[in-house]
């Protein structure tokens, strides 16, 4: 926010930030039994997508950078898994869930590379 570094000018931090927040906006309308379950589940994943990129963009060394996006991949594919379940429980509708579905597949896809990158030469 404050401090203008490289990363926060990356397509994927302004995707994951999109992701994130789509997240937050999508688990509003989850039934107030799931707000310590699934709620706060999506919510920390999304939140540790946007911000293991941003540390791990922070990192010098390739190994620590490449687990820092491994995780926030990680966390792309727990999301996706969790609002399967949900659009299952009926708590919302495939329709609903384009903007999100977008988000995770264009984060997946950049995180891919940016791990694929950050791979040492062999």
């Amino acid at each position: 926010m404050f401090l203008q570094l490289a990363h926060t000018k990356l397509n994927v931090f302004g995707i994951s930030k999109a992701l994130t927040l789509e997240c937050y906006k999508m688990t509003i309308q989850f039934p107030n039994h799931e707000k310590f379950a699934m709620v706060q589940q999506i919510r920390r994943a999304a939140v540790s997508v946007h911000l293991n990129i941003a540390e791990g963009c922070s990192r010098k060394s390739l190994a620590e950078r490449k687990r820092h996006f491994e995780i926030a991949r990680g966390s792309v594919i727990e999301i996706d898994t969790a609002f399967d379940i949900a659009q299952e429980l009926g708590y919302t509708t495939i329709e609903e869930l384009q903007t999100l579905g977008h988000n995770i597949i264009q984060s997946f896809k950049l995180l891919s590379g940016m791990i694929n990158q950050s791979a040492p030469e062999s």
